[in-house]
């Protein structure tokens, strides 16, 4: 096992080679354990929190190999949650009764939810991540987490939703909320077993678990819900489980434990990939420190975790099922794999399926319980309609001496008794349960709490100084025993041997103080009889018994004891002050007490009475008293079995006068639900020692308040003296410092001073460059302007060329389109002359031929006249784009001479330089050419227009001509 001591880092890794499990633990630089008390994983099963009593939360990646220290609270934490719907998001429970938010990468307080009055025991966060319960001893709270407000109230003590929904439960304190997986439901559980559904939005309450009315009382502390939602286990003060069916609402089993499990602290069910959500694993972990996997239908052990010695506290399985964390008694964290712990989880489940039949639910609980067995599982016999279990009872007895002999766990004292006889001593695997029955311990846990909440008792805060233990654990189990019986009654925070008494019991019942405490209670009232009327002397009254009895049986070895100065306070008090642990071993300390506690207290004197006989030749040969002393506080060669029969011996051949029976009463168990008034002491002899020890202490605490000042005083004129000390030295360098920083800003100004000469001479050079640069530039721009007018003046030359080219093209081609006509019509002409000289040959027939034809020449002579209005107003056209071209020349004639204006007032601009001259480009010449051309075309075309003017009216007048010749023929 690989152990990893994380100190005061704040990120590191786990561990360095992965082994199992990995223990994590936390020291100081004064090598005190700071003990982790609470876990809990993240919804990947990856990684987890831990929070120590220093009020340090840390986050454990296991994937990753990491750790880290994600915040520092100040204070203990009480419960933690890491299940919310932003993943990187915390709750805390603090010791100042509220929660805080935190946020794991930022380190930054995200929201502070105040509200309960007792400590938050713990934090139920729902599948979403929207909502949280968190409960303390009164009252349950629903949390809204997006808004960090709080939406209901489950208040047992106050007139709240919970008694309206039923009212039984206002007589019981809430014990317990938490959030069923997957489901919008709330579980609480109450102190008197029972246990209520209900709404989560709206509080209603869904249906109460029937609580059962035959069997002990468990008093649940511990609940599981399945990952399904279908099933319930709850336990508590005993080695039962109850199974519910969350669908039906009925108890379909109860499981019982091994004898070693007496109280339930955590359930927590175990994920598997193959069992669908129903989680068949179950991990039960006990008062005894360990933590047992079962399954809770063939109630098989499969493995456990955890030992006596090494006892787990609290533990956390991760959401898939991969690793499980325990909190251990010494407070360091172990991380444990499922896998390397068992191979049967791994395998898929059978295909069987196992139907329970419908019984009758009045059936007794003992009809469906099933005890867990480590190798073999004892399952009832099943029926065809209901199972049928045979008890073992014990013969009935009517004797009252038989009645007085019954113990708790229908145990009887005769026959105990006689098997210790027969044997010796009692089994070691049932020691402990015989002793709790032959006690009759009442387990008053109600009782036990009062005493313990009251804290640590001022007598035994500095216990360690005076009775050092190796074993812290040992350490604070006796100083929480101590601290109950010093609160118990008065005596017992200043008697001086109570730890010697009490720490052999501590030892054996380390992992149950409340049982620890009501054994030593226990053995004071019966045991202890008439220690304390001496007090603070030793109780002469039993030394005397104890040293009559001596007397009684062996004359001679009192006769030495005398001889040698040695009194019974030398030989039989440090036997009864320790109750025999400095002379005997474990297992004869074990076997001796065996047979105290199964006879009468007087059989206490009786054995230190046996133990001095059983050594009489020793004690013989001994005659100076510090050979007394080692020899009664050191281990001798002892036949154990011969002084436990001496011991009987001298039960039954003392005589009844000198007999201790006659002055110790019989056994008194304690009382049930509290413990008895202790005060067989002389109090004031208490009072007043108390008070000393209280003025004792006080001087104390003022001469350490003193001590601390006057260390402070002093600490703080050493702190002082060097202060000014370093103050004076810094005074040197700085000095000194100032010196060389002034030479060097000297030797800097010379630099700067020549830089900036040179500086001064690169702008002038640059402002030359860039002057030179400028004009180039202008330069540039002119000539591009000048190149510019001057394409466009091209352009404009090309274009108009272009245009005076098209329109004599097309004056040309109308010149020739009138001449083929006019050569036409006068081919016609003459055709025409030839039909009228020719028509006086020719028959009536042909004149009327003739006569369609010329009227239809003159049809066509109408088409011409149509067709010359044509050709005029294209002329118009001509004209009209003629005028718009001149208007457009005249326009960027204003524009060109308007450029060269501005070019001409850029030119004057450069200063400082030669004007020169520039060529002007005049477009007069261009301009007067163009005008004359134009004027040339306009002539022309009217030339042309009165030309064919002439010719229609002559065309106009021949046709009429023919037409009347015609007319006149036909007359």
């Amino acid at each position: 096992m690989e152990v990893t001591d994380i100190g005061n880092k704040e990120e590191g890794k786990i561990w360095h080679r992965k082994p199992t499990p990995v223990t994590v633990v936390r020291t100081t630089q004064q090598a005190k354990t700071v003990r982790f008390h609470h876990v809990a994983f993240d919804t990947t099963g990856d990684s987890f929190l831990a929070g120590d009593h220093h009020g340090n939360i840390y986050v454990f990646d296991i994937s990753r190999n990491r750790f880290r220290l994600v915040q520092r609270t100040g204070q203990a934490c009480t419960a933690l949650a890491f299940s919310l719907r932003r993943t990187t998001e915390f709750l805390v429970a603090l010791a100042d009764y509220t929660i805080k938010c935190f946020d794991k990468d930022t380190k930054q307080l995200v929201s502070w939810m105040r509200g309960h009055e007792g400590a938050v025991s713990s934090i139920s966060v729902h599948s979403s991540g929207r909502y949280a319960i968190t409960t303390s001893s009164d009252t349950a709270q629903l949390w809204d987490l997006d808004t960090f407000q709080r939406k209901r109230r489950l208040n047992i003590r106050h007139q709240s939703i919970v008694l309206s929904c039923f009212m039984v439960c206002t007589e019981f304190a809430l014990s317990f909320h938490f959030f069923m997986a997957h489901f919008n439901t709330i579980l609480s559980c109450f102190s008197d077993d029972s246990i209520f559904a209900w709404e989560s939005d709206t509080l209603f309450c869904k249906y109460q678990l029937p609580v059962p009315d035959c069997g002990p009382k468990i008093s649940y502390k511990a609940f599981a819900v399945t990952r399904d939602g279908k099933s319930l286990v709850a336990g508590g003060r005993t080695n039962l489980l109850h199974l519910w069916c969350l669908d039906s609402k009925q108890l379909v089993r109860v499981i019982q434990m091994p004898t070693q499990v007496r109280t339930v602290r955590q359930l927590e069910f175990l994920p598997d990939s193959f069992d669908g959500g129903a989680s068949q694993t179950l991990g039960v972990l006990s008062q005894d420190g360990v933590m047992r996997f079962i399954n809770i239908h063939t109630c098989k052990l499969l493995f456990h975790m955890g030992s006596h010695d090494d006892a787990i506290t609290a533990a956390a399985v991760s959401p898939n099922g991969r690793h499980v964390v325990a909190i251990m008694d010494n407070g360091s964290i172990n991380i444990y794999s499922v896998q390397s712990l068992t191979q049967e989880l791994n395998k898929p489940p059978p295909s069987q399926v196992a139907v329970v039949s419908d019984g009758d639910t009045n059936q007794e609980l003992s009809n469906l319980k099933v005890k867990v067995r480590s190798e073999t599982v004892q399952r009832p016999a099943m029926s065809s309609r209901r199972t049928q279990v045979k008890i073992l009872r014990p013969p009935a007895v009517s004797t009252a001496d038989d009645k007085e002999n019954e113990l708790p766990a229908g145990l009887n004292k005769k026959r105990l008794v006689a098997l210790l006889k027969a044997f010796g001593e009692y089994p070691a695997k049932y020691r402990m349960f015989v002793w709790r029955s032959l006690l009759c311990l009442p387990e008053n846990h109600a009782a036990y709490s009062s005493l313990t909440d009251k804290g640590l008792h001022s007598a035994y805060l500095t216990l360690h100084d005076k009775y050092p233990i190796k074993s812290h654990k040992l350490q604070r189990g006796l100083q929480r025993v101590l601290s109950a019986l010093a609160h118990w009654a008065a005596i017992f925070g200043e008697v001086e041997y109570l730890p010697l008494v009490a720490f052999p019991f501590v030892k054996l019942f380390q992992n149950n103080p409340m049982l620890c405490f009501e054994v030593v209670a226990t053995v004071i009232v019966n045991w202890c009889q008439h220690w304390f009327e001496y007090f603070p002397n030793p109780p002469l009254n039993i030394l005397s018994m104890a040293e009559n009895v001596l007397a009684h049986h062996d004359k001679e070895l009192l006769q030495h004891l005398v001889d040698c100065g040695i009194t019974s306070q030398l030989y039989v008090w440090p036997l009864l002050e320790t109750l025999f642990s400095e002379v005997l071993t474990r297992d004869e300390w074990l076997r001796l007490f065996d047979n105290i506690f199964s006879n009468h207290p007087s059989f206490l004197i009786m054995a230190c009475v046996a133990y001095i006989t059983c050594c009489r030749e020793p004690l013989l040969l001994c005659s100076q008293k510090q050979d007394f002393e080692y020899f009664f506080h050191h281990r001798n060669n002892l036949d154990m079995g011969a002084m436990i029969k001496e011991g009987y011996r001298l039960m039954s051949n003392t005589p009844a006068d000198i007999h201790p029976r006659n002055i110790l009463s019989d056994f008194t168990p304690l009382t049930k639900g509290q413990y008895p008034v202790f005060n067989h002491y002389p109090e004031f002899i208490v009072e007043y020692q108390s008070q000393e020890r209280e003025k004792i202490r006080l001087q104390e605490m003022e001469y350490l308040r003193e001590r601390q000042e006057v260390s402070a005083l002093r600490a703080d004129f050493l702190r002082h003296q060097a202060e000014e000390e370093t103050y004076y030295t810094q005074q040197e360098l700085l000095q000194k410092a100032e010196e060389q920083r002034r030479n060097i800003l000297a030797q800097e100004e010379e630099k700067l001073t020549q830089q900036r000469a040179k500086l001064a001479a690169m702008k002038r050079e640059l402002k030359v460059k860039e002057l030179q640069l400028l004009d180039a530039s202008r330069r540039r721009f002119l000539k591009h302007q000048q190149n510019l007018r001057a394409s466009q003046i091209q352009r404009l030359d090309q274009e108009i060329s272009r245009k005076m080219d098209l329109r004599e093209r097309e004056t040309a081609a109308a010149v020739q389109d009138l001449e083929i006509r006019q050569m036409e019509l006068e081919a016609q002409r003459r055709r025409l002359e030839q039909v009228i000289y020719t028509l006086y040959s020719t028959s009536s027939i042909l004149l009327w031929l003739i006569l369609e034809e010329s009227l239809a020449e003159a049809c066509q002579l109408g088409l011409e006249s149509d067709w010359q209005r044509e050709v005029a107003e294209r002329l118009q056209q001509v004209d009209a784009e003629q005028e718009r071209k001149r208007e457009r020349l005249a326009e960027l004639h204003r524009q060109t001479l308007a450029e060269e204006e501005r070019l001409a007032d850029t030119m004057r601009d450069v200063a400082g330089r030669k004007v020169r001259t520039t060529r002007v480009f005049s477009l007069d010449r261009g301009r007067a050419q163009l005008d004359s051309s134009e004027r040339e075309l306009l002539k022309e075309i009217r030339e042309l227009r009165q030309k064919l003017a002439a010719r229609a009216r002559e065309g106009s007048s021949a046709s009429s001509q023919s037409v009347h010749t015609l007319s006149s023929v036909s007359q």
